[in-house]
Order: structure tokens, then sequence, then C-alpha cells
């Protein structure tokens, strides 16, 4: 097959470009900026576009399919001269769902946890030898790709609700029709796409109802909204919360059976998360002892609490917490985990939701408890964004008891001085705070 990637620097498109080339296509891509990993990854396999841009030159009849990433514009001139030329264009979801029609589809979604869990299941079945594609949102220990595409019987997909492209504005969980679906919980986010609540939750119950006859779904039962919905659709389902557990030196065990295991994660939710993926893995087979036997080694998804520091006395977590569901839980999480210790928790303005005046008002009480609570931002992502500037006053004032910082030398300044021995730091963003080093201020 010849398949061209349009917009193919993106997380999700670069790898599938990679994976679609590993099964011995012909693939090439164009973008108008590819960064790093993506960048380095595509050039080792002969992939990395000769220049940036978009090229009619790269469109002919002699490809059998386009695909289309979110982040190519209507007007994007190879994707007119493709829609010309009337070949066929996929978005990565449909050609995913194209891929998988005669697989077993497990879909993993929800507004919060949904990486976390499809981690879970693959590392799972991973360890138990069974052959499996899947797409997820995240780089994960052992597995070289965000994406694999093969002759499995299985694929186990993060079922994401944000909009599919720019030809079609449904979420890409929309899709997938899943046998198996897993939903962790909604929480209401993406208010530039879902301006209301009621509209945001509609794209759940359209996911129920996409599941295919026969179909089962696994839902979180500490979740009222979720749990409603399933009642009135009264679909095929069985609801999970959180397994026995106890905690003991800053350690999280889970009891299955009267038998301790030993987990690397910790947290109310990533324990509904381990639950949610035993639920499946049943399912496929595997029982609760071995599921909770792999579950030991299990460390976690990038960036969702991942332990990114843990030396003379300072641990430093790293967390994708962005929406106010997210930021609660990880916040409630480290209170449990670690007490004892000075908690800091640091959180990033840096969503379109996020940095919103309207959507502030969902994070009132969000970092209670910690020790010391900041949130930052900074104002040019405003002008990136063509969004009016928050003030700090404003920020405060809607988040309660939090320190406000807008430049990353005053950030580092306040954790060199903070984050001593005996101290817990989160770092909770779905950015970078503007390239913040640790080394700038642990010693």
């Amino acid at each position: 097959m010849r398949i061209h990637f349009i917009s193919i620097g993106g997380a999700v498109m670069h790898n599938m470009a990679l994976a679609l080339h590993q099964m011995g296509n012909v693939v090439t891509g164009s973008d108008d900026e590819i960064f790093e990993p993506a960048l380095s990854r595509l050039k080792s396999k002969g992939l990395l576009p000769e220049t940036f841009g978009w090229d009619k030159n790269n469109i002919s009849k002699e490809l059998d399919f386009i695909i289309l990433g979110m982040h190519a514009r209507a007007d994007n001139p190879e994707l007119l001269l493709a829609k010309e030329l009337d070949i066929k264009i996929y978005s990565f979801p449909e050609y995913i769902y194209e891929h998988s029609k005669d697989k077993t589809r497990i879909v993993i979604g929800g507004s919060h946890g949904k990486t976390s869990t499809t981690a879970i299941v693959m590392h799972a079945l991973k360890a138990a030898n069974v052959d499996f594609d899947y797409l997820v949102g995240s780089q994960l220990e052992g597995f070289e790709t965000m994406v694999k595409l093969s002759h499995a019987p299985y694929i186990i997909i993060e079922g994401d609700e944000y909009l599919t492209s720019a030809l079609d504005l449904k979420p890409k969980f929309h899709w997938y029709k899943p046998h198996i679906a897993v939903l962790t919980g909604i929480a209401w986010d993406h208010i530039n796409v879902f301006p209301t609540f009621e509209i945001y939750l509609e794209q759940f119950r359209i996911f129920i109802e996409s599941i295919v006859p026969g179909g089962k779904l696994f839902y979180c039962k500490e979740d009222d909204e979720l749990s409603k919905m399933v009642k009135i659709l009264n679909c095929n389902s069985i609801s999970y919360g959180v397994p026995e557990f106890y905690i003991e030196d800053a350690t999280t065990y889970v009891k299955t059976n009267g038998v301790p295991h030993k987990l690397q994660v910790f947290g109310r939710h990533n324990l509904q998360n381990l639950e949610a993926g035993r639920l499946v893995c049943n399912e496929l087979g595997i029982d609760e002892n071995e599921y909770y036997t792999y579950m030991q080694t299990f460390k976690g998804a990038a960036r969702r609490l991942e332990k990114v520091w843990d030396e003379k006395g300072i641990k430093v977590y790293r967390d994708f917490a962005h929406s106010p569901s997210k930021l609660k839980a990880t916040v409630k999480a480290a209170l449990e985990q670690f007490k004892g210790f000075k908690i800091i928790g640091v959180f990033e303005l840096h969503t379109f939701s996020s940095l919103n005046a309207s959507f502030l008002d969902e994070y009132e009480d969000s970092m209670n408890g910690l020790d010391l609570a900041v949130v930052y931002f900074n104002e040019h992502v405003f002008e990136l964004k063509k969004m009016e500037v928050l003030s700090p006053e404003l920020v405060k004032l809607k988040f309660g008891k939090v320190k406000v910082l807008t430049q990353t030398e005053a950030l580092t300044d306040f954790l060199r001085k903070e984050v001593l021995e005996n101290s817990v730091l989160l770092l909770m963003s779905s950015g970078n705070f503007d390239g913040l080093k640790l080394e700038s201020f642990l010693k």
C-alpha cells in the first residue's frame, strides 16, 4: 500500500506512520513543523519529509489512501487536491476502526484515567504473552511505539473524546464500536468544543450506545453522572470501585484473596484504574492473582504521577493533571500516600479550558490540603491562543489559598527555597512550565 500522512508530526500520527511502515507499506508524510521525539523517530526510518510545509506534489492517484491529522486545516492544499482527485481520506480513528474490523476491540474512555487504564491492560497482556494491537496516547515503558498494527486478534484503544479531524467534528471514540468498553468517569473538559456540560455529557451517551450488540461496559460506580447515565441507558454493564488496599511506609498494597501485592503506583484514582484493568483482563482470560502479580511491576504511564526524582529525601512527581477532576485526584492521592511529608503542588494553566476565565470556577478548592500550592502561567500563552490574559488576582480568587507566579525565574527561585528534605513536589501540567529543569532548583 502507498499511504500519505497529512500532518505526520503529531504524537499519534507519527506513531501510526511508523507502525504502517513496519508492516511493509510505502509511507510518506508532510507537516508544517515537526518536533522531537517525532523528528528523530521519523528520520531514523526514512519517513521525515525533506522539507516542512505542504506540497501538492505529494498527492497523486498512485496513493491508496491518505490519513489526515487533527491539526491539518480544512483548507490544506494537499487535502483539497486529494479530495479533487477522489483519493480515499481517513482520519486516524477512522483508519484504526477500518484496520480492526475483524478484531475484538477494547476501548477505554473517560475524562480522566484512560491513558493509565490502557497502559495497565497493555502491561498485563504483554506479561501474559497475549498478542494484541494497540493505540495509546502516551509513550509507555516496554513499548517501542504508541501504536501497533498487525494481525493480532485484539486491539486495545485509548478512546479520546476530542474531535476527529477538520473534516469530521465528532469525537474520536465514536468511531471505534467496542466489544468491551471502559468508562472511568465524566468531568467536563474541552470547553472550546463542548461549551456546556450537557453537550459534553452527550458524547459519552453516544459512545455507550456505540458498543456492539452483545458487548459489555465496565464503569466506575464512584462517578455519579456516569452511574446515572448507565442506569438510564440500561446497557449490559458491570460497575467497579476501589479494591481492598492499605498504605504502609508511603507504599500502597492491594489485597486479593488475603494476599498483599506491593504496587509502584498510588492514589484512589489509580486503584480504580487497576480494577477496570482487572475486569478487562479477566474477560481476556487472565485471572485475578495472575493479574495483580503483573501489576507489581507496573510503573504507570509517562506523566501520570510519574516519579522523576527520588534523592536526598525529596520526591518529585510529574503529572498530566490539567482539568479540575485530574488536579483534585492527584492532590488527594499525594495527601493520602505521603503522611508526614511536606507536600508542594505546582499547577500550570496551559489548556484552553484552564486559561478561560469562565471555567476557573471549576478549580475552586482543587489544591486544598497541600502545604504549599502554586498556580503558574505565562502571559505569552494567551497571545498564542488569542485569549484575554487572566490577572493573577483573579486566579488567586478562584483557586483559593494559592501563590500565583507568572515567570519561570520566580518559580525556580520559589522551588529552590521550599523543596527541601522530606518534601514531595507535584508538577502538574499538560505543558512543561516553559522548560523548567529539575536541576535548576534541586541540588
